[in-house]
């Protein structure tokens, strides 16, 4: 093995990582950890776990044999994909065979079924899958695939392989990762987190073996990361924990049930409740229901129609069932707000909402307010309910189905009873804590919910309804002994799922309940809905992961707080206001409050909002240099850490690169991981990938002159380049554009932190200075250099190296800008970045299309004639062979674009290879499935290049 050096510094396979990354991600809520509560940004437990990996494994001078062991040990490798292969249907095998095979092995019964045959043994079968499975891709057989976390880990004869390789003696992770850590630091390895959030990185940590360490300045998020650590040690404490839940439960539906304000007079249970809020129109003075559609159930294919009340001066909501499709358009259309205006459809009148508030005033509610006054500018209406009736089949079985209704005089007075049982409780729960009465603090996140609905407290943002049913349950809870941890955080899960925040149908064919944090935000809706006691059961009844470990201490504490020493610290911290937490997560605290101080008496209860770091300016610096230079002082001088970081901004970049300069630390690699939604599934122009920057303390006292750096960087960034170029994988490429892009800030970064001092770079005077449009730091202008080195360097696949180093940087922005294309890249970002790079500032003519996950270069035929001028791009090489591409295709004949280039290019037969070579890069663009519209552009370069090179003097 090499001296020192570990897996994550020399090579990671981000390709892979990124695919089992995204397959966890889309697990939604049944990742392990995220049914504890809802925390932003967590990341997935695959990729924490190939970070500690990576950062534990030595390398040796066999880089693939490393790979492929680093892969065995995640089971990634085909074995490991093989032995993580769940159930794959029989109809899938059979379709993959021939008709000869399908004969021999499967039968087909009468109705069109495909199962195995009864003849073929199991053995067969098993061969059969296992042929069928190798022939996928990765992507294919991750269909089918448990996650790594899922099964036990790596087949006693691949354990055999990993040890023989790192000379260990292991037959599980824990034992490889304790022993892992036995060679490098004398002991089990130690991994801490000072960021810790919803507790992905403590939680990994202590499943791998590893002594776990997590803190957080916010107790919400010590909250969630103690929970995953210590809610259930054991399979047996679990149970216990889930009994307790449910009993919790059961009492309360026991206290609705006997109130009678869920169920109606033919015993059907309410199952959701729909809410709209009124607002008088300024014209007629008509009170007016908001929503932004009238289609209530769009399966059930229920609608509501307004029906104008004169004599009570406002609009009934009548029901219509089974719909028609001109019905159901119609009250799609009928929208009485949008795009921030209401819509009357008493006098036909439409006035924006703001006008309505700064003209009708609008009140700011009180701490004794659960409900709308009655000359308050705002009023809420219950329009719809779901109901659910239980019946008996023909076969004797249960069944249910729903049905909506408008509510009636019956269920007016369950709702007037729920107001008088709530105005009962409300002073005592409020005092113990049952229900929020902490105010909603001033915020850049808090702020609408004042100025756009009076809301002053957090229990305004729910219904009399949804206090009275949480409120029983938080009561409950405190008188539970066992599970109560639990059940306090199920009660803040149900509290994000059951708000004035939650919208109704959130899509074209959904009747669901949206979450209030469907984003990193908090919107108030004019058309919300409620849910009914049943539906919070799957929500509130928490399964804890099952966790044993030795040592794993979490903390509430601020990271620059922190005096536990860590071998490893794995961070993820705030930056340039991301995600305001402290914000956001006091809707969360305002339910635990007085709970959460019962289990942990020495925690405080409140967001510490002072200290947070936040922001980007002097102060936020300050307090990240402070905080990381504590990690370092925490850490052995053969430690590392790892920052998780996701931005675009070269200017953040240099700023996080001069704070951990600064913090005494040094840069030794970076890889980025696909952490978001595949390129051109969302809108915007979206991070998706999350950095992973790795760090070791600056143990030397190097100095250098900044005219020395920049031959030092182009070696780094080359050399970086080369390496990585080298180990690729051609079936499973680990690293894409952005990733060569990414190795140059890194290679950049890496020169620049092995200094302690560079003469002519005031580090500090740089990282505080306050920032000026378009003048950048010199720290800033290094590392745009690492990238233009690196545009310049990274020559396309299959292209003469020579012809492309004497091609101007406009012609090999828009050639590596189809390669980008190629490689599916179609974020703007991207092609900016590229621009950047290659520092050409003219560049959007050469676009065909700019939205922002749909971005692209035109094709020779889209260019056309536009721009022909005798300067720039429209001179060069790269455009004249466009232009001959259009000529080729528009005459049906390759010798009319050899005569066009022959007659306009000057220096022709001097250029003709150089063209031939552009002209077979453009040919190679044909049959590439999303880039369908250089087919035909692509098939004329092949022609003309073939027709160039039999061109005779």
């Amino acid at each position: 093995m090499v001296e020192d050096k570990v897996f994550i510094e020399e090579q990671f396979p981000v390709s892979l990582v990124s695919k089992e990354t995204l397959k966890e991600g889309n697990a939604k809520q049944s990742q392990t950890i995220t049914g504890l509560g809802k925390w932003w940004g967590r990341k997935e437990l695959v990729l924490i776990r190939a970070s500690i990996l990576g950062m534990l494994m030595p390398v040796s001078n066999e880089p693939h044999k490393d790979r492929e062991i680093f892969l065995k040990i995640m089971t990634m490798d085909d074995q490991g994909l093989w032995e993580r292969c769940k159930a794959i249907p029989a109809k899938t095998i059979f379709e993959s065979l021939t008709e000869e095979e399908q004969e021999l092995y499967f039968s087909v019964s009468k109705g069109n079924r495909t199962g195995w045959d009864r003849e073929t043994s199991q053995e067969q079968r098993d061969e059969i899958t296992r042929r069928f499975f190798y022939s996928l891709s990765y992507d294919e057989k991750l269909e089918y695939c448990h996650r790594p976390e899922q099964i036990t880990g790596p087949s006693e004869a691949t354990w055999a392989e990993i040890n023989s390789h790192l000379e260990t003696d292991a037959y599980s992770l824990q034992q490889l990762i304790e022993q892992l850590g036995q060679k490098r630091f004398g002991r089990k390895p130690r991994v801490g987190d000072a960021f810790c959030g919803g507790g992905s990185i403590p939680f990994e940590a202590a499943r791998l073996g590893c002594d776990a360490y997590g803190s957080d300045l916010n107790p919400v998020a010590a909250a969630l990361s103690w929970a995953g650590i210590n809610l259930a040690e054991s399979e047996q404490r679990a149970e216990k924990v889930v009994a307790a839940q449910k009993v919790i439960f059961e009492k309360a539906d026991q206290q609705i049930t006997e109130w009678g304000i869920e169920h109606n007079e033919n015993n059907w249970r309410a199952n959701a409740f729909l809410y709209c809020t009124e607002v008088k129109c300024p014209t007629c003075d008509v009170l007016v229901p908001l929503a932004n559609t009238w289609v209530v159930g769009p399966t059930s294919k229920v609608i509501a129609k307004l029906e104008l009340d004169r004599d009570a001066n406002r609009f009934d909501i009548k029901l219509v069932q089974n719909a028609t499709k001109d019905q159901l358009k119609e009250a799609k259309e009928a929208a009485t707000y949008k795009g921030s205006r209401v819509y009357c459809p008493a006098c036909n009148e439409d006035h924006s909402i703001d006008s309505i508030r700064d003209t009708k005033g609008m009140r700011l509610w009180e701490k004794s307010d659960f409900m709308p006054k009655e000359n308050d500018l705002f009023q809420e209406r219950l329009y719809a309910i779901r109901w659910e009736e239980t019946y008996i089949d023909d076969k004797g079985k249960e069944k249910t189905r729903r049905h909506f209704r408008a509510p009636d005089q019956e269920d007016q007075k369950r709702e007037n009873k729920v107001i008088e049982l709530l105005q009962e409780f409300f002073g005592e729960w409020h005092k113990n804590g049952y229900i929020p009465s902490k105010p909603v603090p001033t915020g850049k996140e808090t702020e609408r919910l004042h100025k756009e609905r009076g809301w002053t407290h957090w229990h305004h943002l729910f219904t009399p309804r949804q206090l009275l049913i949480h409120g029983t349950l938080s009561k409950l809870i405190k008188a539970q002994t066992g599970g109560e941890y639990a059940a306090m955080l199920g009660l803040a899960k149900a509290a994000d799922w059951d708000s004035k925040l939650c919208r109704w149908g959130t899509g074209a064919a959904r009747e669901s309940i949206a979450q209030t944090f469907y984003n990193q935000a908090l919107n108030p809706l004019f058309n919300f809905a409620g849910k009914a006691l049943p539906l919070l059961r799957n929500i509130f009844e928490i399964t804890p992961p099952v966790l044993q470990t030795e040592t794993a201490v979490i903390e509430i504490t601020d990271a620059r707080q922190v005096f536990i020493e860590n071998d490893l610290w794995i961070t993820d911290p705030p930056y340039a206001d991301a995600v305001n937490y402290h914000e956001l997560t006091d809707f969360f605290l305002a339910w635990y409050d007085k709970h959460l101080g019962r289990f942990f008496p020495d925690w405080y209860t409140d967001t510490r909002e002072a200290l947070a770091v936040k922001g980007k300016d002097e102060g936020f610096k300050r307090s990240m240099v402070e905080i990381y230079k504590n990690l370092a002082a925490n850490m052995p001088d053969n430690g590392l850490q790892m920052v998780q970081f996701t931005h675009q901004d070269p200017s953040v970049w240099a700023d996080l690169g001069m704070i951990l300069w600064a913090a005494g630390l040094q840069v030794t690699s970076a890889w980025t991981v696909s952490t978001e939604a595949a390129i051109g599934t969302r809108e915007g122009n979206y991070v998706q990938g999350t950095v992973l920057l790795i760090l070791r303390k600056r143990l030397n006292d190097l100095d250098a002159f900044d005219d020395e750096l920049i031959p030092e960087i182009e070696d780094a960034v080359k050399d970086q380049l080369d390496h990585m170029t080298a180990i690729d994988d051609q079936d499973h490429p680990n690293f894409g554009d952005t990733d060569y892009q990414l190795a140059a800030y890194a290679a950049a970064l890496r020169v620049l932190t092995q200094y302690s001092e560079i003469e002519g770079i005031n580090i500090e005077n740089e990282l505080y200075r306050e920032k000026q449009k378009g003048v950048k730091s010199q720290f800033e202008k290094l590392i745009d250099q690492a990238v233009e080195i690196a545009c310049n360097h990274l020559v396309p696949d299959g292209f003469d190296e020579t012809h492309w180093k004497n091609l101007s940087a406009d012609e090999r922005l828009y050639l590596k800008g189809l390669e980008l294309e190629k490689h599916g890249e179609l974020r703007a970002g991207a092609y900016q970045e590229l621009a950047k790079g290659f520092g050409v500032r003219e560049y959007q003519f050469m676009y065909a299309k700019t939205k922002a996950n749909a971005v692209r270069f035109k094709t020779a035929r889209e260019f056309g004639r536009s721009n022909l001028k005798d300067h720039g791009f429209d001179a060069s090489i790269v455009r004249h062979a466009l232009f001959a591409v259009h000529e080729t295709i528009k005459q049906e004949s390759a010798q009319q674009g050899v005569n066009y280039l022959k007659t306009e290019l000057k220096g022709f037969w001097n250029d003709r290879k150089k063209l031939i070579e552009v002209l077979r890069f453009l040919s190679r663009l044909e049959h590439i499935d999303h880039m369908d519209h250089w087919e035909t552009d692509a098939e004329a370069a092949s022609t003309l290049a073939g027709a160039l090179e039999n061109t005779n003097g």
